[in-house]
């Protein structure tokens, strides 16, 4: 059976050139690019990762890859990442994995970013997908009752019974709404909430999507202004 993750997130490996810094997303997809990565890296290419999360890091450092804090980078070159949902203005939404948080400050000091995903992930429109949002655990259950009023099914998440920590330990809401109708609205509500840290909703943020279709890589390119 083709894997299409992998089918993706080997492709976007081809756009490493020696000498870039690399910002290194989290998940399942973007692990296969990390992978390749390694292998080039045991080839004789140079590079230097700037990691978004505690298991890209393990994962990083097994393959032999170099890391740096992104305190000690001006910017990056280029990062891979991947999505859970991507809609057809380039819209995304992340945080599956728990890490949207640092996934969008490293994809903020990025000069390009390239989404990784399977064909399942491309949407007409984002909101099937659960939209995470990181909140300080301090009044939480304030946050939640706000997004609650406003009907977006807002759910804990939870691990054995206990709130998932992401790595800056804070927890996450999952809003299980319909589809989200005007994105770039609610990204501007949710960031006036006191006690969110930071939402899933990433707009203006990719440069290219590699989706897996069967045994081939479709590239996808934004029209975004830079």
């Amino acid at each position: 059976m083709v894997n299409e993750k992998q089918v993706a997130g080997e492709k976007a490996a081809e756009f490493i050139q020696n000498g870039m810094i690399v910002g290194l997303g989290t998940g399942s997809t973007v692990d296969y690019s990390i992978r390749r990565i390694g292998e080039l890296v045991h080839e004789g290419i140079h590079i230097t990762g700037v990691a978004t999360s505690k298991s890209t890091t393990e994962l990083a450092k097994s393959l032999g890859i170099e890391l740096v804090s992104i305190n000690d980078v001006a910017r990056i070159d280029l990062t891979i990442d991947g999505a859970d949902e991507v809609d057809e203005d380039f819209y995304g939404t992340k945080g599956g994995g728990g890490a949207l948080f640092f996934e969008k400050i490293v994809a903020n000091a990025s000069n390009k970013v390239i989404w990784v995903v399977d064909s399942t992930k491309m949407v007409k429109r984002l909101g099937k997908f659960p939209l995470p949002v990181e909140v300080s655990p301090f009044g939480y259950k304030q946050v939640y009752r706000q997004l609650k009023s406003e009907g977006l099914g807002p759910v804990l998440r939870s691990i054995n019974g206990q709130p998932f920590l992401t790595d800056s330990n804070n927890y996450i809401i999952d809003l299980h709404s319909a589809q989200l109708d005007d994105p770039m609205k609610l990204a501007g509500w949710l960031k006036e909430i006191p006690g969110i840290v930071e939402h899933g909703l990433f707009i203006n943020c990719a440069d290219q999507v590699i989706v897996g279709r069967g045994h081939s890589a479709e590239i996808i390119y934004s029209d975004k202004i830079d």
